[in-house]
This record gives C-alpha cells, sequence and structure tokens, in this order.
C-alpha cells in the first residue's frame, strides 16, 4: 500500500514538476513585439552615435587626419553615454510599442520631438562637459540622427506599400462611402492587404472633398453619384465606413446601394472607431435591421433593473423567443429567484442550460406546465410567490389558428385569465402582458384571442381599482369532487396586483419570424414566397420587444397598452428583395419571387392603436400609453365564461362568439370577409325588428 502511495506522490511530483518546467519556459518566453522592440532598440544604441560621427566627417569633408583631435577624443566619451540616455527616453516615451505598420502621424510626431530633444541633450553635454563642437555639427548630427531613427521604424510601411504594389492582388473593385477617419483606416488596410482587393474610388456627402485623393484614391462625388461610378469602375464590392451616420442616413445610402449589383459590407458602428479596430475584418454583410429606417429604442433600463433587484419573477413562456430574451436580460440583473414556465420542456431545457452557465449564482427554477391548468397555476403562485409576471406564453401562429380557433381562445384568453387570476390571488405586484398589434382591429382570431387578453386585464384592473375584486369568477373546467377548493379559496384582504399589456408588432429573428423564413428560401435557391405584393408590417428587435416589455412593468399603474413608436412600416415585398440583394443575389433573375395571396386571416397592413384609443406619452419618447376603449366589465367577463364553454366544446361556430365579446374582430378570408354566419345574421335580423317596433 505505502509503495503504490510513494508511486503515486512520485508521479504527482513527476507532473508537478513538468507543469513547473512548462510554466517557466512559457513565462521567459519573448513575445514577437518585444523581440522587434528589442532590435530597433539596439539599431538606436548604435546609430545616434553614428549619426554624430559622420556629421563630424561631414563637417570635415571626409577627412578623417583634418578633425581636431580635442572633438575626437570628447564624442569618444561621450557617445556612449548618449546612446544609452537616448533608449532610455525613447523607452520612456513608448517609441518602442508602437505597430509600426499601422503608424501614422502620431508616431511621427512623437519620434521627431524625441530626436530633437535629445539633440538638445547632446548640444548641451558637450557645451557643458566636454568642449565646443564646430555649429554644423550640431545642425548636421540633428537631422541625420532623425533620419536614422525615423528610417527604421517607418521602413516597415514602405516595404508593405512597395509589396502591396507588386504582389498580386484580388481583382475585386472596392467602392468605399465614407472619406472620413473610418474610411482612411479601411482604405490603408485594404492597401496593405493584397487579398482584398483594390479601392478604386470614394464616395462622400461632403461636396469640400469632391475630386481630391485619399492615398491615391479619388473622392468621385456624393451618394448621388454612387450608381454612375459603379457603372463606370465596374464595382463589385461596396464598403460603407460610416460609423457615425444615423440609421435613417444608413439606410438611405443602402437603398441605393442595394440597386446595385455588388457585394455590401458595413462598419457597424462607433465601437471600432473608437478602439481602433476598423479593418477589412471589421465589416459586417449588412443586416436587415439596417433596413429598418430608424434608430434602434435604447432606453433607460436602470428604473427596470432596480425594480427587478431582488425580486421574484416568474416569466411563462420562457422558452420562447420574447420569454428567452426576458429570462437572460432579467437574470444579469439580479433577481431573488427566477421561475420559467413553459409547457415545452426541450426549449425550457436549453435556456435553462444557458442561464445555469452564465449565471451559476441565480436562483433558477423551470416549470412545466400549461396555463391552461389553473390547479397547476394555483399552485406554482402558492409555492413560489412572484412578485412580478411576464406573461409570454400564447399561440402567436396566425394562420395555424385560424385552422385551430377554439385552441387560441383556449390558451391566450384562457390561459391569460387563469394566470392572471391566480397573480391576483397570491400577491403578484406586477403582471405584464405582451400583447401584438394585431389585437388592433383583428381579422383573425389570432388576433382576436389577444384582444380578448387585453380585455381580460383591463376588466381586472377595473374591478380591482373599484374595490370590486370579489366579483372576478374562478373561471375553471376541472370536474371531481374536490374542483370547489380552487373556488372557495378566501379572497386576499387587499388586491395589490397591477395589470398592464404591451403592444408591438412583428419581432425579427423570432420563431415565426418572416425574414429566416425568406433566408431559407434564399438558401435553398428559391422561389421567395411573398403573399401579397403590398403588404407591410412593423418590424422591431428582441432586445427592443423586451425592453418595452421590461419598461411597461416599472411604469405601471394598471389597465395601461403600452405602444412602441416602431417608425415607418416596411413593405415585406421590399424586404425580401433587399434580403437577395444582400446575398449576392439578383431577385427574380437569381432568386425568383413568388406571390401567393394573403393566408387565412391576415391584413395587408398592422395598426398600433384601434382608432378610439388616444395616446398619452412617457418618459421615453418612443414609448405611448393607450388610453383603453371602455366596455362593460360585468357583461364581459359573462360572456367570456360562456366563450369558453364553447371553446371546450371545440365549436365550428366560434367565430361568431368572439365577434359578439370583441366589436372591432372582423373575420376575413384571404383578405375578403368571411361569408355572414347564419346565427349571428339571424339574431341581428331580430334586434332590428325589435327597434323598428313603435312604443305602445
Amino acid at each position: 500500500m505505502n509503495a503504490v502511495y510513494d508511486r503515486t506522490i512520485k508521479m504527482h511530483t513527476g507532473d508537478w514538476y513538468m507543469n513547473e518546467k512548462k510554466t517557466e519556459k512559457k513565462r521567459f518566453r519573448l513575445e514577437h513585439w518585444k523581440k522587434i522592440a528589442f532590435v530597433i532598440g539596439f539599431y538606436d544604441l548604435i546609430m545616434v552615435s553614428a549619426a554624430y560621427y559622420l556629421a563630424l566627417l561631414i563637417r570635415f569633408d571626409f577627412r578623417y587626419s583634418m578633425i581636431e583631435t580635442e572633438y575626437v577624443e570628447a564624442l569618444r566619451r561621450f557617445a556612449p553615454v548618449y546612446s544609452v540616455a537616448c533608449v532610455v527616453v525613447f523607452i520612456f516615451l513608448g517609441l518602442y510599442k508602437s505597430i509600426w505598420r499601422f503608424a501614422g502621424f502620431n508616431e511621427f510626431l512623437r519620434t521627431i520631438l524625441a530626436s530633437f530633444l535629445m539633440s538638445a541633450v547632446h548640444t548641451a553635454a558637450t557645451l557643458l562637459f566636454y568642449c565646443r563642437m564646430p555649429i554644423s555639427y550640431y545642425m548636421i548630427g540633428t537631422v541625420l540622427q532623425c533620419i536614422f531613427v525615423l528610417g527604421i521604424r517607418f521602413s516597415y510601411r514602405v516595404i508593405l506599400f512597395f509589396s502591396a504594389r507588386s504582389g498580386k492582388r484580388s481583382s475585386d473593385r472596392i467602392m468605399l462611402i465614407g472619406a472620413g477617419a473610418a474610411g482612411q483606416m479601411i482604405l490603408r488596410d485594404v492597401n496593405n492587404a493584397r487579398t482584398n482587393g483594390k479601392v478604386v474610388c470614394i464616395i462622400d456627402d461632403n461636396s469640400n472633398k469632391w475630386d481630391r485623393y485619399v492615398d491615391g484614391v479619388r473622392v468621385v462625388g456624393g451618394r448621388e453619384s454612387i450608381l454612375e461610378y459603379v457603372e463606370k469602375y465596374k464595382i463589385n464590392k461596396i464598403y460603407i465606413a460610416l460609423p457615425s451616420a444615423t440609421m435613417a442616413q444608413r439606410r438611405d445610402i443602402m437603398n441605393i446601394c442595394n440597386e446595385t449589383d455588388c457585394e455590401i459590407k458595413n462598419l457597424p458602428g462607433m465601437y471600432q472607431f473608437f478602439s481602433g479596430q476598423l479593418t477589412v475584418n471589421a465589416l459586417r454583410e449588412v443586416s436587415i435591421e439596417d433596413l429598418l429606417g430608424r434608430e434602434p429604442i435604447k432606453p433607460d433600463m436602470e428604473e427596470v433593473f432596480a425594480f427587478i433587484n431582488g425580486k421574484t419573477v416568474m416569466v411563462t413562456g420562457g422558452g420562447g423567443s420574447i420569454g428567452s430574451e426576458l429570462c437572460r436580460q432579467i437574470a444579469r440583473h439580479s433577481p431573488k429567484r427566477l421561475i420559467i414556465f413553459d409547457i415545452y420542456e426541450n426549449n425550457a431545457y436549453d435556456i435553462q442550460l444557458e442561464l445555469k452557465d452564465k449565471h451559476p449564482e441565480l436562483d433558477l427554477v423551470v416549470l412545466i406546465g400549461s396555463v391552461r391548468d389553473s390547479r397547476r397555476m394555483d399552485q406554482v403562485f402558492a409555492d413560489y410567490r412572484p412578485e412580478i409576471v411576464y406573461h409570454a406564453a400564447a399561440h402567436k401562429h396566425v394562420p395555424l389558428m385560424e385552422d385551430s380557433p377554439c385552441e387560441a381562445i383556449k390558451n391566450n384568453a384562457l390561459g391569460t385569465y387563469k394566470t392572471a387570476y391566480a397573480a391576483m390571488m397570491h400577491g403578484c405586484e406586477r403582471f405584464v402582458l405582451i400583447s401584438t398589434d394585431k389585437a388592433v382591429n383583428p381579422t383573425n382570431i389570432m388576433g382576436a384571442s389577444k384582444r380578448l387578453c387585453e380585455m381580460v386585464i383591463q376588466s381586472f384592473d377595473a374591478k380591482i381599482k373599484a374595490g370590486r375584486a370579489d366579483e372576478i369568477p374562478a373561471l375553471y373546467l376541472h370536474r371531481g369532487a374536490d374542483v370547489g377548493d380552487y373556488a372557495a379559496e378566501t379572497m386576499p384582504a387587499a388586491i395589490r396586483t397591477e395589470f398592464v399589456a404591451v403592444r408591438f408588432g412583428n419581432v425579427l429573428g423570432s420563431n415565426g419570424s418572416v425574414v429566416p423564413v425568406f433566408k431559407r428560401q434564399i438558401a435553398k435557391g428559391g422561389p421567395v414566397t411573398v403573399t401579397h405584393p403590398d403588404i407591410i408590417r412593423y418590424f422591431m428587435t428582441v432586445p427592443e420587444a423586451v425592453s418595452l416589455v421590461m419598461l411597461a412593468g416599472t411604469y405601471a399603474h394598471g389597465g395601461e397598452i403600452f405602444v412602441l413608436d416602431m417608425g415607418s412600416p416596411v413593405k415585406i415585398d421590399t424586404l425580401a428583395r433587399n434580403l437577395i440583394r444582400l446575398s449576392g443575389l439578383k431577385p427574380d433573375e437569381d432568386i425568383k419571387i413568388e406571390y401567393t395571396g394573403l393566408r387565412p386571416g391576415e391584413k395587408l397592413y398592422e395598426e398600433k392603436l384601434m382608432a378610439e384609443e388616444g395616446l398619452k406619452t412617457t418618459d421615453n419618447k418612443l414609448i405611448h400609453i393607450g388610453c383603453p376603449i371602455p366596455f362593460d366589465t360585468d357583461q364581459f367577463l359573462t360572456q367570456l365564461g360562456e366563450l369558453i364553454d364553447v371553446a371546450y366544446r371545440n365549436d365550428g361556430a366560434i367565430r361568431t362568439y368572439v365577434e359578439r365579446i370583441v366589436p372591432t374582430y372582423h373575420p376575413t378570408y384571404n383578405g375578403q370577409r368571411i361569408l355572414p354566419d347564419p346565427v349571428l345574421e339571424t339574431e341581428k335580423a331580430e334586434e332590428g325588428k325589435k327597434e323598428a317596433v313603435p312604443a305602445v
């Protein structure tokens, strides 16, 4: 046993010794730039003295015998001291830490100043401590020293320049847009790398730069000249180097560029400019977000994160596109506990693994269940007592819900009701419903179901503010002996839950978004399918959507519908064509576009507010509050209970019942009004007859 132990100790000791040796070798290994600095330092040590020896020879016409002995002796004694002093001062001034392949005016100026400073020291030292040298000696020595010190440092750029000119260069012909500092850095990087092609012209809107040259490349004109010079110079690539341009300016320029067949690359923004990372590799493919035509919304989230800090937060539908991003942002800002609730275990598992990896300290609870299960929702809220709830769980796919309308009502309307009821009963502070612009004047059952969700939270808010929360019925559909337990639960003495809805448009990159579908179709070679050439939509990014949702939870006072100003809507046909161009292909030639017709329940355009809703501003000018449309909450809650029974009977006429509850809902099929429902038409006719009967 001891022998085994000894062998083990020796093995581990040997491993430790070898690792130490490897670490020691690695520790004393000189990095490449330090080797270069050492070589330049050794060069300086010799050449600064050689400059003055040469100056003395020039002064006496290269006749060494004519040089007075005291001059030679003074220089012999002073030269070693001066050389060492120069290297020390150069180290202090950072002349050995510059990247000389990118050396510019700043490095040039520092080198000149350092050289003249040491020349002044040389003059003063020889006059004070040695002997007075000829005046021409000082002047020639200063110039020669400056040439020698600068020459070694900038020779690398000269060599790169001539090797780039003489070597084989890529055949790409590049137009650079932007003649500012960023454009110059990109131009320099292209010139230094033969594989990047050649910049043959520059575009800049500043007319003062037109017909002038940057590193030998002509600035030919402004953005209106792009198409002309793409054809004239046979351009096949366009690099956009406008880090400080607004989103609208970028959009206008890219819309022009998209009319060409060129590959387009875009500098992302100011970060690379300030960090000095401007190279061709920093350019990225133009993303579809660049074409939205508005600046990204960047609200101050400090208030939001202070609100979340130390609280138990629950996200329903936490595995979805919006839900998972909500979880990511919440996890970064120290909640007391984060509860992810989802019916689809794969998505829930994915976000669980991601958050555990990034935030090991987070108290994370992942639960599987359905928001349609009132007992499960009551159990979750009773066990974990979440203080803030973001309700993202919903069916969102319009055509699929048109085929299964009862499921949209069960999951969206009833699921929201049961989750909201459980939140109210167990002391939740804020309940944030994630709605959609499709809830405005809905033409499909999904939009109508989301409008029902908004009406649910408005009803809850109205009842609570009126002090009549006990009148909100506990809707459930469980059957069994213990079914009354949940309904008989004692109503809390003080209801404090504030309910709010957030309404936004299509989210780029989310599950079911049109952009990933277009990208897949382009990758397959087409065709790209667009439902209608005139269809338009509002778009926003996932982070923007999540920021709005979280702000709503902070701004809420109860009953509001928050609306994001999403700028101008985008034509889906234009979106598809731009995506094809950004892939380096031509619409209708390389990739066909097919118009398939509006899908069931689909509108040509979406609205953010109903005509009856006014707008109130918030502290953020891009976020507004829609004033709720008044409705009879008692009647609504009664009708909703009846609608639930209809949905669970899977009644095919459910749209008729939804129309009765949601007056703004007008079902369509392929953009046309669906055939009148006979039951509804009969009822309307009977009501008309009653109104027509004169009073006796």
